[in-house]
């Protein structure tokens, strides 16, 4: 049996595992990332992480076959440099060398970490068995990857996938990417805490306010969704708001690709069915193939956390 060491890189923690060849992990563990420092320091840390997991899973080292990383940022895997990582404060870092002269003799593999999420959702989680799917994460900002045929597709750059910046409304809110209108501005958790904050401020007797405890500030991805609960009608509003600018960008993915699965992750995608289901009937209704006899399926990925780490160690050789 193979096993493979996966690292995903994030702004806030470092982590990694070790995977066998069916996308069972065996041991994981993570660091702290930390603010500023360069890549030199942070591929000492991912370096000593993968000896770490390595050792916890009770595996020799030589039984390493290779050591696959999800970064953020534009990952070419051409030249094997982080071209930019705007959280990370990377321009064009040679990450590829730098593990390689840390981790002797191993091959390295790298990917954007989205993709690599996406990957794992693939070949271990939510999309095992299609070979055509969409993994759209709804977290801080809206990412994703996409499976075409069975491979990744990822463009001329290697930056496909941008799921959060094609425009769902024209001369819409300002996105961070410096377009207005984008999908993250409006389907992303930071916009529904901004949704629902708004809707506060005008319902001031909604049961919103009861729990976030009178602080607009403590308002989170799921008040809303733990308001409906409670059959507060402004929840009920801001999440059907929220519902219409999701489900009009996954009836854009579909109509483009016409994917066999798409799957949703990150924090929002706790909700389960209660976001699914208005999801599915949107899908029904608006969809280019809504008479076809095969439709996209949509499902909540099934890797939570673990699907970055399973990607980077099964990234396509």
């Amino acid at each position: 049996m193979g096993y493979y060491i996966g690292i995903d890189l994030g702004g806030t923690n470092i982590a990694g595992g070790v995977v066998t060849e069916t996308g069972k992990i065996l041991s994981k563990g993570s660091i702290p990332t930390g603010h500023g420092r360069s890549a030199k320091q942070i591929a000492d840390d991912m370096a000593e992480l993968a000896f770490q997991v390595a050792e916890k899973a009770g595996i020799a080292w030589e039984e390493v076959c290779s050591v696959g990383m999800g970064v953020p940022g534009t990952a070419n895997k051409e030249t094997g440099i982080v071209e930019f990582a705007n959280n990370l404060g990377f321009y064009d870092e040679p990450i590829v060398k730098l593990m390689e002269e840390r981790l002797c003799g191993k091959t390295i593999l790298f990917d954007n970490d989205a993709n690599a999420a996406a990957w794992g959702e693939y070949v271990a989680g939510s999309g095992k068995g299609t070979k055509n799917m969409i993994a759209v994460t709804l977290g801080t900002g809206v990412g994703g990857g996409i499976i075409l045929n069975g491979e990744l597709y990822e463009g001329i750059n290697y930056a496909a996938g941008e799921l959060g910046h094609f425009v769902i409304a024209l001369d819409g809110k300002e996105c961070n990417c410096g377009r207005r209108g984008c999908y993250e501005a409006y389907a992303s958790a930071t916009a529904l805490i901004e949704q629902t904050k708004d809707a506060m401020k005008n319902h001031p007797d909604s049961a919103l306010w009861k729990l976030v405890e009178g602080d607009l500030e403590r308002t989170e991805g799921k008040t809303v969704f733990d308001a409906l609960q409670l059959g507060d009608e402004t929840a009920k509003q801001v999440f059907d708001q929220y519902i219409s600018y999701v489900g009009v960008g996954l009836v854009d993915l579909i109509n483009i690709f016409q994917p066999e699965l798409i799957c949703i992750g990150g924090g929002i995608s706790k909700a389960g069915e209660i976001l699914l289901k208005p999801l599915r009937e949107k899908i029904e209704q608006e969809s280019y193939t809504r008479t076809a006899k095969h439709q996209t399926r949509l499902t909540i990925a099934s890797l939570d956390n673990d699907a970055g780490i399973i990607g980077a160690a099964l990234l396509p050789r």
